[in-house]
């Protein structure tokens, strides 16, 4: 009995294991392709998230924009200043409250992520094209599953 237990959670753990370095390898490739893709219009992938961002949700408090795009606050204010830079994004302050700043997306950064936006989601696509569109819906209901739970059991 007790050997039998003893093999029932070593299959266990090389189940989690080759769980965990599959789905590693794979996200490190799917992210291969998209920051390659990223950097041919000129961003990296911090800078995309917050154009994306902006682009599709509108103007957002500085202040939480890191969570939505999974970045630490100070970095907002680099990535901001980059894209501000570059033309793609500007802050506004609230009229309600002074403390509170937006970023909000350019004329030119709306066109320019509306120019770039389908076709990094064709180089998307193309890169989880190993799955059926079925085997891409089912992954995506367990992968959430799996990140909520281990979100939760994070302490």
């Amino acid at each position: 009995m007790a050997e039998n237990n003893a093999g029932n959670a070593k299959k266990n753990a090389n189940a989690a294991l080759e769980l965990f370095i599959a789905l590693s390898r794979a996200s490190q490739w799917v992210n291969a392709h998209a920051d390659r893709d990223i950097r041919s219009y000129g961003l990296n992938r911090t800078e995309f998230g917050v154009l994306e961002l902006l682009f599709h949700k509108g103007p957002q408090p500085l202040q939480q924009i890191g969570g939505k795009v999974l970045m630490s606050s100070g970095n907002i204010t680099y990535v901001v200043d980059k894209l501000e830079k570059k033309g793609l994004v500007k802050r506004r302050a609230s009229t309600e409250d002074r403390r509170l700043i937006y970023a909000e997306a350019t004329e030119q950064g709306e066109q320019f992520i509306q120019s770039i936006f389908p076709k990094h989601t064709k180089v998307i696509e193309q890169t989880v094209s190993g799955l059926t569109e079925e085997e891409q819906r089912q992954a995506s209901i367990l992968l959430k599953k799996l990140g909520i739970s281990a979100q939760q059991s994070f302490q």
